[in-house]
């Protein structure tokens, strides 16, 4: 069962809608259903408890900056004693294209800072990674000026679309039904 959904991102209006924030904006998707994010300092981070499917979840968006992520997953997972197979954590990925959206366990952080501090935090990288495609810059471009720049009105849609599928088996995910929503999400989206 999952009792902590992470999502990744910088805090601040600067980067509130950048590509690198796509798991704080899947967060905030949600949370315009579930609730009212609260400033938990003892956990450096915004903190929404709600529950789905009838069981208590505790969605968290960490204030640290990105490649501090850990600092404040680590400090909920202790206080709450939470497993790390009990985590999802919510990221941009560079490598699906914009619109898709892939579900796994563990593996390493790919160049990602935010879940190479989370793997550093925790001691254990076995948690689940809800990946959300923003793709690579085309022309070759800086990674770091792509992830941290807006992303066009068409990968919007595709962002929010994504967000749309998720949230349909979000009840299962919490459950714990990973392989089943793996196999629902893990497929190349027409969109």
């Amino acid at each position: 069962m999952i009792k902590l959904i992470v999502g990744l991102g910088n805090p601040g209006a600067k980067y509130e809608k950048t590509r690198h924030n796509a798991g704080f904006l899947f967060l905030d998707y949600l949370a315009g259903r579930l609730g009212e994010w609260v400033t938990e300092t003892k956990f450096h981070g915004r903190v929404l408890n709600c529950v789905i499917g009838g069981n208590k979840v505790i969605l968290l968006k960490p204030q640290t900056f990105m490649n501090k992520s850990g600092m404040s997953v680590g400090a909920i997972a202790r206080y709450f004693k939470i497993e790390v197979d009990e985590i999802v954590v919510a990221h941009d990925e560079l490598d699906l294209t914009a619109g898709d959206l892939k579900l796994k366990k563990g593996g390493g952080h790919a160049g990602h800072n935010g879940l190479r501090d989370i793997i550093d935090n925790l001691g254990k990288k076995d948690f689940y990674r809800l990946r959300f495609g923003i793709g690579r810059p085309l022309d070759g471009g800086n990674v770091a000026d792509f992830v941290l720049s807006n992303p066009s009105k068409q990968e919007q849609l595709y962002m929010q679309e994504s967000f749309a599928r998720i949230e349909s088996q979000l009840v299962d995910l919490v459950r714990g039904d990973a392989s089943k929503i793996m196999n629902n999400l893990n497929k190349k989206q027409d969109l």
